[in-house]
């Protein structure tokens, strides 16, 4: 080999291993010279910060980086974070503590779900049952509860009849929200029922329903003090749990014999002659009074000797406005009339709430029958004579009492 075969290097140079300028460190250590190494440049150690305590570092949620790029704003510088210790536990379970206390003694009460304050909701509740029940709304349910207590043990008699004088109290106390609020009755002549004794009420009958014949029971209870014996239908009696409670707030059948029973004991007794025809006219007939048979009542007054009341009820015609009826139906279901008004059956059972219209109930003076023999009751021109004569009392009545109300709901 030749001499320039041996040299170190490449391209036959000695010394230009990597064709630069400075010899390789191979070639320099072959060559015996001094090896120097480049020098390498350090990387900055950073200064070490004074000690701290141990900072929490928060727990990021799971979920996809590109929905929290695109939902979370943009990075804020985050704050140290310092672990919590057991004093600090404490004490902020200590102040929850206390603004605990300070709202409950703000508020009186722990507040419900919807923020309302328990006292808050008993007052009202009390004063809903003053503004119903009136301001002895106390003694009413006390009355209400002892008379369930009595009737669960038993204590309790009924008449001849199947009169319950307390199921006619409780009836009284649940019809008289109804009368006084809804209706806004207004009685009058109070004075003209006798205080003892016999006597025939005679009214006017109307309004669809027969409501007129609970709120007149519940006005000669609630202001005389006394009982009526309301003379009812066949139909009344014939209905299932009608008839059972007709019986049990006084009713009977309207006939001769417990009609006179009733009077000569010394009873109240109510009759509505109109009967069905009464209830069931149009509303364009409203307060226009039907016949009144051929003079039962009257006939049964004069052999009991007791005087008859005449009784005119203005409010009625109102709660039910009869427009229309439905007369093969009410053939097909045994009742005298199916009766359509504005609200029903349209409207369904919201149909069935009557309308608030304002009552008025007068009690007419006594038409005294004592001046006649008990025998005058077969002279049919007299009964006639009689029995004309209550109805135009009531018809005449009528009309002044709608003059005095005005209009029928404000």
């Amino acid at each position: 080999m030749t001499d320039e075969r041996k040299t170190i290097g490449s391209a036959g140079k000695a010394g230009r291993g990597n064709r630069q300028t400075s010899p390789s460190a191979a070639a320099r250590a072959l060559a015996g010279g001094p090896v120097t190494k480049k020098p390498v440049a350090k990387k900055p150690v950073a200064k070490a910060e004074p000690a701290t305590e141990p900072v929490a570092k928060p727990v990021k949620p799971a979920a996809k980086k590109s929905a929290a790029k695109k939902a979370t704003p943009p990075p804020q510088p985050k704050p140290r974070l310092r672990a919590v210790t057991d004093e600090d536990a404490a004490a902020a379970a200590a102040a929850a503590a206390e603004e605990a206390a300070k709202r409950t003694r703000t508020a009186g009460a722990a507040p419900l779900s919807a923020g309302i304050p328990l006292d808050d909701i008993v007052v009202a509740l009390i004063q809903a049952a003053q503004r119903v029940l009136g301001t002895d709304w106390e003694a009413r349910v006390a009355t209400l509860l002892a008379t369930i207590r009595k009737r669960m043990s038993g204590d309790y008699e009924v008449d001849e009849f199947g009169f319950d004088p307390q199921i006619t109290e409780v009836l009284t106390a649940a019809i008289e929200p109804l009368a006084e609020k809804w209706f806004r009755l207004e009685v009058r002549g109070i004075e003209n029922i006798p205080a003892e004794g016999g006597a025939l009420l005679v009214a006017n009958h109307s309004g669809t329903v027969p409501i007129d014949g609970l709120i007149t029971g519940y006005a000669v209870k609630k202001y005389s003090g006394r009982n009526l014996r309301p003379l009812g239908a066949d139909l009344v009696f014939s209905l299932p749990f009608v008839g059972q409670v007709a019986r049990k707030v006084g009713a009977t059948l309207a006939c001769t014999e417990d009609a006179e029973r009733l009077l000569t004991t010394g009873e109240l007794a109510g009759v509505w002659p109109e009967g069905f025809k009464g209830i069931g006219k149009p509303f364009a007939e409203r307060y226009k009074l039907q016949r009144f048979g051929r003079g039962g009542f009257v006939s049964s007054a004069m052999r009991a000797q007791v005087p008859i009341v005449p009784v005119s009820i203005v409010g009625a015609e109102e709660i039910y406005p009869l427009v229309g009826n439905v007369p093969s139906l009410a053939r097909l279901l045994g009742l005298p009339y199916l009766p359509i008004t504005p609200f029903f059956p349209l409207l369904g059972p919201l149909g069935m709430i009557p309308l608030p219209s304002k009552w008025i109930i007068e009690f007419g003076e006594p038409i005294r029958t004592d001046a006649y023999d008990p025998e005058s009751a077969d002279d049919p021109m007299l009964l006639f004579n009689v029995t004309d004569q209550v109805r135009e009392t009531i018809q005449q009545t009528l009309y002044g009492l709608l003059v005095d109300r005005g209009n029928a709901f404000f």
